[in-house]
């Protein structure tokens, strides 16, 4: 399984219906979640080496519409990372603060810390997709403000924090049949919102939202289109994608500043 196939290339336009909601890689659901089980050991010693080092951080973005998969990404992927080297953020309507400063003074302040994994349940992306399909904003707006985010995405990363972007890739049918079970099973009920109804309804206008945000993929902050309609698919595709990136930043454990040969412990 290659992930470059999900990859978006840098410059050009995007086209979501190019790309398949439904892939399975040609694997097996059991042969996923082995294959996920596995990578979720090297995610682990990874971010380890990752916080030992504190030199680097990395940086996770995930977006995608109502019932995309966000939280269960959370839950199943990064559920392989030691809490005390993790922060995730989820950035919802701006309170009266946030308002008060540019769009992306707030999303500065989460932007993880050397050493460490910072993941966005949702980013500084929403004030390009939400804002645009209710007419906050116009094209030129959002234009400007794609180009502010890749520079800002330019200036973590050369400060070192790497980036990896995930659109979880649902199809409408999908969606509905997961909106469907949280009406459906009183122990989600928490989890449905009637608003939902009224993004659903906007479809085609998020589609065209989202072709334009795609288009911020770069070397060295790449979004990814992933397959979402299965979800032990897409968990075993971005562990497998960011495990991949861990082990190119090729973190190190510090060299001890002793000798443990001299030191006996009474």
């Amino acid at each position: 399984m290659n992930p470059d196939k999900y990859r978006v290339k840098p410059g050009g336009s995007v086209n979501l219906s190019d790309w398949d909601t439904n892939d399975d890689g040609d694997l097996s659901k059991d042969e996923g979640r082995t294959l996920t089980d596995e990578l979720q050991l090297g995610l682990a010693d990874w971010q380890e080496r990752l916080n030992a080092e504190g030199r680097q951080s990395l940086l996770i973005v995930l977006q995608a519409r109502d019932a995309g998969g966000k939280d269960g990404t959370v839950k199943h992927v990064m559920g392989a990372f030691n809490p005390n080297g993790v922060q995730v953020s989820n950035f919802k309507v701006p309170t009266e603060e946030e308002r008060g400063h540019d769009f992306l003074w707030r999303v500065h302040q989460r932007v993880p810390r050397a050493g460490q994994i910072g993941v966005f349940n949702r980013s500084h992306y929403e004030d390009v997709l939400v804002t645009r399909v209710h007419s906050m904003i116009d094209d030129s707006t959002a234009d400007r403000r794609l180009s502010h985010i890749r520079h800002f995405e330019s200036l973590l990363t050369d400060g070192g924090t790497r980036i990896l972007k995930f659109y979880l890739h649902v199809s409408k049918d999908e969606q509905k049949a997961r909106l469907q079970d949280r009406l459906d099973d009183p122990a989600k009920h928490w989890k449905f919102n009637p608003a939902d109804l009224t993004e659903r309804a906007k479809w085609d206008e998020y589609t065209s939202a989202y072709q334009d945000a795609l288009t911020t993929s770069t070397e060295s902050a790449p979004w990814y289109v992933i397959p979402a309609d299965r979800k032990w698919f897409r968990n075993l595709l971005i562990s497998q994608i960011i495990l991949g990136t861990l082990q190119g930043m090729h973190p190190q454990f510090p060299k001890a500043t002793f000798d443990p040969k001299e030191i006996e412990i009474e």
